[in-house]
């Protein structure tokens, strides 16, 4: 499949139940128990995915489990690497994926996406958004303002979760001392804000395609 898709006809495609839409990728996270293991799993995927570019792969290994991200589209690819994790033993954790962005409220973006574009070494997709090209860090975008609102913080991390843990993640940052700001928007996002006021954003895919 090569044409674009949404998350919504995503996950509504048989065998991809491992996987879950984070804004434009879709991700899952296998627990390996071991680097061993992990290596093991990277190289099916290596095989797998063949000598053609992918646009949106990126494979994290860690000692403890290894987190794959694909484009919506590679629906195909979800299945064989799913299948290839099953066949070693490998069981995926849905829960356990996450996208964090970097949001900066900004008054004219083209005046200061140059600078963190170059105090970053990040590059630009768009007008309004910068990645790490060695995917290390967190998305850095822009939020365009009206007006200047002194009284609120310019910068505010989002945080993508599954769609199906949302919920869950609000609950708990909620019990940890946090208040709901804003729920205008569910269940595309959620704003809420620490006891001091800094605030954050939970996102999924739902609402959105």
């Amino acid at each position: 499949m090569t044409e674009q898709i949404t998350a919504g006809q995503f996950h509504a495609a048989d065998d991809v139940e491992d996987w879950r839409s984070l804004y434009h990728v879709v991700s899952a996270h296998f627990r390996t128990g071991s680097l061993a293991k992990g290596i093991a799993l990277v190289d099916e995927i290596g095989r797998l995915a063949g000598g053609a570019e992918q646009e949106y792969l990126s494979v994290d290994l860690r000692s403890a489990g290894v987190t794959v991200s694909l484009g919506r589209r590679d629906i195909a690819l979800a299945r064989r690497i799913s299948a290839a994790a099953k066949e070693l033993d490998i069981p995926a954790d849905p829960t356990a994926v996450q996208l964090v962005n970097v949001t900066l409220d900004v008054l004219v973006g083209a005046d200061v996406l140059p600078f963190w574009r170059a105090l970053l070494g990040y590059r630009e997709i768009g007008d309004d958004y910068l990645f790490d090209p060695l995917r290390r860090g967190p998305g850095f975008g822009l939020q365009q303002m009206n007006a200047a609102r002194p009284q609120r913080n310019r910068m505010h991390l989002d945080v993508a979760v599954p769609h199906d843990q949302a919920e869950a993640r609000i609950s708990a940052a909620l019990a940890a001392g946090g208040h709901l700001v804003s729920d205008a928007h569910a269940p595309m996002w959620w704003v809420l804000a620490d006891a001091e006021g800094n605030e954050a954003c939970v996102a999924t895919w739902v609402g959105r395609e």
